[in-house]
């Protein structure tokens, strides 16, 4: 390897945009790049036989599941915390859920899970459509129930509640506000369907899951076995956002 190519080699590369594990986008970003490594590093293995003949990894054989946050809301707009309260898109919603639903069937996916909520089942369908499966729905895939909360707007939410309001925003999810739930319960209520889901798939399959911005970001950090404090400092997916 000559000198300006060895340079060229080890330099630093610009790290790329989107890292931010549940950043809106970042693994449309990584998944294009990932594959071609993974196809040039299993093209220079042997077969080990003896032979020389390559073994080249089939199409399709990265086993994936894919967590969607549905689309957005006219609550989402104004900014009121949704809970349980069952919801529909907006116009905007319904245009990103058509947007995103191309995306999420060019991954092949085999199976489609929604939450119940009209919200998710409406961006659900968007995807159903345009990968032709049969949605299936589980209501462990709601989002946080916030009680009496719901409704509010941020500024409500400080108004009436004010203790719930500063542990909110200095980045604690509580269950202060009566009838809402805390972390642990909708951990203990969404990681199990999750973990049910991913035992379900199949080597070399996808399986899409369309659920809600909080509990995503919650009963991810606990089902990949994170520190639970690690949440506070992701940022959660935009509407339709997907990892």
């Amino acid at each position: 390897m000559g000198l300006d190519r060895l340079r060229r080699h080890r330099g630093a590369r610009p790290a790329r945009r989107g890292a931010a594990v549940l950043r809106a986008g970042a693994a449309v970003a990584r998944l294009p790049g990932h594959r071609r490594e993974r196809c040039r590093r299993s093209r220079r293995r042997t077969d080990g036989r003896g032979t020389g003949r390559v073994r080249e990894r089939r199409p399709g054989s990265v086993t994936r599941l894919v967590l969607v946050r549905h689309g957005r809301t006219a609550w989402n707009l104004e900014g009121r915390a949704q809970g349980h309260t069952d919801v529909g898109l907006d116009d905007v919603g319904r245009a990103q859920a058509a947007a995103v639903a191309p995306v999420l069937a060019g991954l092949r996916p085999s199976v489609l899970w929604s939450s119940d909520l009209a919200r998710a089942r409406e961006t659900a369908a968007e995807v159903a459509a345009a990968t032709g499966l049969t949605a299936r729905y589980d209501a462990r895939l709601r989002e946080f129930d916030v009680g009496e909360r719901a409704g509010l707007t941020v500024a409500e939410f400080a108004e009436r509640f004010p203790e719930s309001y500063e542990s909110w925003r200095s980045g604690h999810i509580t269950g202060l506000v009566p009838g809402a739930e805390t972390p642990q319960q909708v951990v203990d209520r969404v990681v199990p369907a999750l973990t049910e889901i991913w035992s379900a798939i199949r080597p070399g399959e996808t399986t899409v899951v369309i659920s809600h911005g909080a509990c995503l970001k919650v009963a991810l950090v606990a089902f990949l076995g994170w520190p639970p404090e690690l949440g506070r400092s992701l940022r959660g997916l935009e509407n339709c956002g997907w990892i």
